[in-house]
């Protein structure tokens, strides 16, 4: 069956790359952005652009009222909004903190509020949060970004179960390294925080490692990746409640899991 589904950060890497492939499937796919270039790219993909700015509330209920008056219906809510505030803890400023989580877990659980009484109605639904294989380990430089992962995973296995009885699946997909403008960003963030200070030099490191990592060909598995999952969640009448997948992701993981925080600490340092 085909699904009006609903794409947050559609407008590159992994939310454009879901754009295409759910499109292809003959799905009514709605996708948001901010910038008025990210609505055009989202519209001339196909999809239906909404104007959502994260920590604009307004905004979402507009963007979600919209999609009601024009299709009567929700079934998937793909919450792939998000980036990576990088820096030391003790050089980030509190208010780029709180507006790292007010992107990456609160204007997600405010856009899953909205939906979900819509999704009662019908007697089902699908919710696929993006979180990232960072939400059971963590990198250099990393606290705050890494912190809102582990909240959101936490927060989606205790909506799964609050949803179960409405027939409303929770999906939660933990990525690996995806070639997307992701890194570069995190790289910028931790060069505006920490170039300058007692972490400069560490800081330095990390950025360049990164970007290095980001560049290079084939060190990172191509969107489609994680667009194959969500498109394979929605398929699904019972779908898995996690995904891994993506470079490094079961590695890492495993590594982790085996060798304990000491030798990871190494590792991923």
């Amino acid at each position: 069956m085909k699904k009006v589904v609903i794409i947050t950060g559609a407008s590159s890497g992994i939310g454009f790359a879901t754009l295409g492939k759910l499109i292809a499937e003959g799905h009514t796919v709605y996708g948001s952005g901010r910038a008025e270039k990210d609505l055009s790219v989202i519209e001339e993909s196909g999809a239906k652009a909404l104007e959502i700015e994260m920590t604009d509330y307004d905004s979402i209920e507009q963007a979600i009222n919209k999609v009601v008056a024009d299709e009567g219906r929700i079934d998937v809510l793909f919450n792939n909004a998000g980036y990576g505030l990088y820096g030391a803890v003790e050089e980030v400023e509190l208010d780029k903190a709180k507006h790292q989580f007010e992107v990456n877990l609160f204007g997600l659980a405010k856009i899953t509020q909205l939906v979900l009484p819509v999704m009662r109605e019908q007697g089902s639904g699908k919710i696929i949060n993006t979180s990232a294989m960072g939400c059971k380990i963590y990198t250099p430089l990393g606290a705050w970004y890494h912190a809102t992962k582990h909240a959101l995973e936490g927060w989606s296995d205790c909506l799964r179960l609050e949803l179960k009885q409405f027939g409303i699946d929770v999906v939660i997909i933990e990525p690996g390294g995806i070639k997307t403008p992701w890194g570069s960003i995190a790289a910028d963030n931790i060069e505006s925080s920490s170039s300058r200070g007692p972490y400069k030099q560490y800081a330095a490191k990390v950025a360049a490692s990164m970007r290095k990592r980001y560049d290079k060909q084939g060190s990172l598995s191509s969107p489609s990746v994680i667009a194959d999952v969500v498109s394979k969640a929605i398929a699904y009448a019972r779908p898995k409640t996690l995904h891994l997948a993506g470079k490094y992701a079961r590695p890492l993981l495993l590594i982790r899991k085996l060798f304990g925080d000491r030798m990871f600490d190494r590792i991923v340092s």
